[in-house]
């Protein structure tokens, strides 16, 4: 049987890579974004259907999904909808700050909460909620940001363990820097003049030199597949190099020695 993936936020980087992934895997594919008459080459493969739908809007996303399950029947829903706000506390307006917890975390609560009834009553069906390796290690300058991925994943487990007994899986992937997505057009950033010495040095990981090694979309997309096809009862998948080395140094050393290390290096600057 042929099965179906919905994913958010297909518009460009990892979720295009995703839509095109499993869709030359042999699946349907919807693929959503904000902005579809954008959208040129997703189109024009067979078995995508190229949807707007902005996560923020409560009221399109609920309408959207409704009438997708009345046509099509869903397997796996990919979280992907998301972009990194960058820089100093102090810098954000409240506006920023709202923006990014109503697209990064009530983005992807609302779409989780329309499709759990469907999940719920079929007893079956896999849910995958795009993380960040900052979703499990906090970093300066990615506060808020951090604060809604590590938000998604403290949701997401606790959502793994309401829906296990329905034969829902909950699972979450957690990339490192990719080239195309969290270095480029997905961010935004803001400046503070009391912080230029910290910003710099934050900056140096988002150089030319330091983008190149991140891991490309595709990459990342793989691990998206295999979480939702291995059938195994995992929670979550780091995927990238510098997400996994990060992960592994902080628990083989210990969250408190790896907070003092990173904090060492953002506190003998030269100002």
């Amino acid at each position: 049987m042929q099965k179906t993936i919905f994913i958010t936020g297909a518009s460009s980087g990892l979720g295009k890579a995703t839509a095109k992934l499993f869709q030359n895997e042999g699946w349907n594919v919807i693929a959503t974004m904000r902005n579809p008459e954008n959208e040129t080459e997703l189109t024009g493969l067979q078995n995508v259907s190229v949807l707007k739908l902005d996560v923020t809007s409560k009221e399109e996303l609920e309408e959207t999904i409704a009438q997708i399950l009345t046509e099509t029947e869903i397997h796996v829903v990919v979280n992907n909808a998301g972009y990194g706000l960058v820089g100093p506390l102090e810098a954000f307006s409240d506006d920023q700050i709202k923006k990014q917890i109503e697209t990064n975390l009530m983005g992807v609560i609302r779409i989780t909460k329309t499709f759990t009834p469907y999940f719920r009553e079929r007893k079956e069906g896999v849910l995958i909620n795009i993380t960040s390796g900052f979703g499990l290690v906090g970093f300066p300058t990615c506060s808020i940001y951090s604060a809604t991925k590590f938000a998604v994943d403290g949701f997401s487990e606790s959502m793994g363990y309401e829906l296990a007994q329905f034969g829902v899986q909950v699972k979450v992937v957690a990339p490192g820097g990719i080239q195309t997505d969290f270095a480029g057009r997905s961010l935004e950033g803001a400046q503070h003049d009391a912080y230029q010495q910290l910003t710099k040095k934050v900056q140096e990981g988002y150089s030319p030199e330091q983008v190149a090694n991140y891991s490309k979309s595709e990459d990342i997309a793989s691990v998206i597949f295999e979480a939702a096809t291995d059938g195994k009862d995992q929670l979550r998948y780091v995927a990238g190099k510098d997400a996994i080395a990060l992960y592994k140094e902080r628990y083989t050393m210990g969250v408190e020695q790896h907070v003092q290390n990173i904090k060492s290096v953002f506190t003998k600057m030269e100002n």
